[in-house]
């Protein structure tokens, strides 16, 4: 199945001065014809006239960073676009958002609410113009006080491949509806679902500081460590105690069809079968799916390092010696799991959220694809009681 770290590589969620990355798999993708996108409003607290989107992102077959404004045309961004005060208006009034259609693009469409999101036209690393994107977790980010969120996408030739995401954040919620060879719907949330979500974070121990303002965003644990939000060693003791477990026990992790045992050896955990061992993960590396626990695009040593993040993560790896643990009743049980996460599988409808990097495996992520897509519906839904500000 196609993940969100191959729809968006992985970069779009640096989103500070970091252009989008195309993953290798849609390289050269032809033109396809644009998907037609409708937005509705269902939040029950705010008039359309109160919310403004934003469709950012790559084009396929020129790699340009840009936005979409009407239609399904996509514009290159220029350094032209920065306005007076620096920033570039690439908003959308949602009550003037009409015949609207996502062309042969990867990206992202952001939803602000009362305010504009403050986008800026910079120059990437080759001198080509790229786009800041807003960073919620960033309390110095011009659009740190603006309510906001996103959901992200890839269409191209292939279809369309989407996904609501709390990767980074959590704020407004959102489902989509994608229709074509069939109806599929993700991110849906059970009634009261952001409240939920908000109180489940604040009593959760060591993640109460993750929750910003009176209901503004709730940021990831670990953009969190960024901040100074969250502990940078709270996963420790847990990864000491499966460095020690499997010094002595074979830990089997099937992937792709294979299982794969290993043992911690000389410091790392030592696969067969071609994966490159792995060194002991921080707190950070277990949060984000990187450093120890990257995951290349091989087919071996990536698949592996995905079933351990997800292990991690969802805190099953000293539970069973087989990896990965398929019954989501045994995700998250004991302080030392993302909690995060946790809350926010709890809300949704159909038990699937994107808490972290590799949620997608064993399908558990907010995310569908279609080949032969006829149009997607993205849906502001009930918001909830709580003030949604910073102060």
């Amino acid at each position: 199945m196609v993940s969100r770290r191959v729809v968006l590589g992985g970069a779009i969620a640096a989103s500070i001065g970091t252009p989008l990355v195309l993953s290798g798999l849609f390289a050269g993708a032809r033109a396809a014809s644009v998907l037609p996108l409708k937005v509705v409003n269902n939040t029950g607290r705010f008039a359309d006239n109160e919310i403004f989107m934003y469709i950012v992102g790559t084009d396929l077959a020129t790699s340009q960073q840009g936005f979409v404004r009407s239609g399904g045309t996509f514009t290159p961004a220029r350094a032209s676009d920065n306005g007076p005060d620096g920033f570039a208006d690439l908003s959308i009034p949602l009550s003037a958002a009409n015949g609207l259609a996502l062309p042969n693009m990867s990206g992202r469409i952001y939803f602000s609410i009362k305010d504009k999101l403050k986008f800026k036209v910079v120059t990437d690393g080759a001198g080509r113009p790229a786009l800041q994107f807003p960073a919620g977790w960033v309390s110095s980010d011009p659009s740190f006080r603006v309510l906001h969120d996103c959901v992200e996408f890839t269409h191209n030739d292939a279809g369309m491949f989407c996904n609501t995401t709390m990767v980074d954040m959590f704020s407004i919620p959102m489902a989509i509806t994608l229709n074509g060879a069939k109806k599929q719907t993700t991110g849906q949330l059970v009634p009261g679902g952001r409240d939920k979500i908000f109180a489940a974070v604040a009593a959760a121990p060591g993640f109460g500081k993750l929750v910003l303002g009176n209901g503004l965003r709730i940021v990831a644990p670990g953009h969190g460590i960024e901040a100074g939000l969250f502990s940078p060693t709270f996963f420790d003791p847990f990864v000491d105690q499966v460095w020690q477990r499997y010094q002595s026990t074979d830990l089997k992790v099937t992937a792709n069809g294979k299982v794969f045992t290993g043992r911690v050896t000389g410091g790392k955990l030592t696969f067969d079968g071609g994966v490159a061992p792995f060194a002991k993960p921080s707190t950070r590396d277990v949060l984000f799916c990187d450093g120890a626990l990257a995951a290349p695009n091989d087919g071996v040593t990536g698949p592996v390092a995905a079933m351990l993040g997800a292990g991690f993560n969802r805190a099953t790896l000293l539970d069973t010696a087989d990896q990965p643990v398929t019954d989501p009743a045994r995700f998250y049980r004991g302080p030392l799991a993302n909690l995060y996460s946790a809350a926010m599988h709890t809300a949704t409808t159909d038990g699937r959220a994107y808490g972290f990097a590799f949620d997608d495996v064993l399908d558990f992520a907010a995310f569908i694809q279609d080949n032969a897509p006829t149009d997607v519906t993205v849906t502001l839904t009930e918001f909830g009681k709580s003030p949604a500000t910073l102060a």
